[in-house]
């Protein structure tokens, strides 16, 4: 596993580094002593597997609040899709700034997510899978999101929206008084 820093503070793409041979391919997703080296040291509380059909849904822009303020550690097991975060850290010197990558089964990469971000994606391929690894459990007592489309963020997705759920499309925009999640 190699860390790529990203334009957002504390985030990284993670690219793996898969052996290959005549059998096929082996590849570590996870090790807590490798993470340590860009100072992650939560445990992992749960693991999520998403499967999304349509090329061009939109899903997101998810995080919780403290005390379930959550890492992710998002990989894509099948398809391809554009992986967007947002960074909403009060304080922080990229508050506000969005980043987007594309992770697909191909590119073997995954998005590290730090607490106080929001994660979304779009699914590039039909079908598309993601594994996501969490550092704290779902509470829906906790859980806020951005709307996908909110204009203060202004992310731009690299297909025309072709779905998204009615609670996702029903997230109420930022307002100029939002001043972030303090962690």
């Amino acid at each position: 596993m190699k860390f790529q820093a990203v334009p957002l503070a504390g985030a990284y793409v993670v690219v793996l580094e898969p052996f290959q041979d005549h059998r096929g391919m082996f590849v570590r997703t996870f090790c807590m002593e490798v993470l340590k080296q860009i100072g992650h040291n939560k445990p992992i509380a749960q693991a999520n597997h998403s499967m999304t059909r349509q090329e061009g849904a939109v899903r997101g822009m998810h995080y919780q609040l403290p005390p379930k303020a959550e890492i992710k550690l998002v990989r894509c097991m099948r398809g391809s899709v554009y992986d967007a975060i947002i960074d909403l850290r009060a304080g922080s010197p990229t508050f506000l700034q969005w980043y987007g990558v594309e992770l697909s089964a191909d590119n073997m990469r995954m998005m590290y997510v730090p607490e106080g971000c929001a994660h979304g994606f779009q699914v590039l391929q039909a079908e598309s899978e993601l594994l996501y690894f969490h550092t704290a459990e779902y509470s829906p007592a906790h859980e806020q999101a951005v709307r996908y489309d909110d204009p203060v963020v202004g992310i731009k997705w690299p297909l025309p929206v072709a779905d998204v759920s009615d609670r996702d499309r029903s997230h109420p925009l930022l307002t100029e008084d939002f001043a972030g999640i303090v962690l």
